[in-house]
């Protein structure tokens, strides 16, 4: 993207942090619009018949979160 759009080079890391929000949120407004590959259909499917084998190997969304918000600590 940069290449695409050299003045993104420009702007300040917060301005780029909304940039990047707000493409996000443009993104995530449309899903049906991105087109997902064989290789992450294999490999959502991989993960999932690991987790079904294994599901104690696997955390909470809230044993995650408390441990990247330990790590900033």
């Amino acid at each position: 993207m940069i290449e695409r759009m050299p003045e993104v080079r420009t702007l300040s890391p917060a301005d780029k942090l909304v940039l990047v929000s707000e493409l996000w949120d443009d993104l995530a407004s449309k899903p049906q619009d991105i087109a997902i590959t064989a290789e992450q259909i294999s490999e959502v499917d991989k993960r999932l018949e690991e987790y079904r084998k294994n599901p104690s190997l696997g955390a909470t969304w809230e044993e995650v979160k408390a441990r990247i918000l330990g790590q900033r600590r």
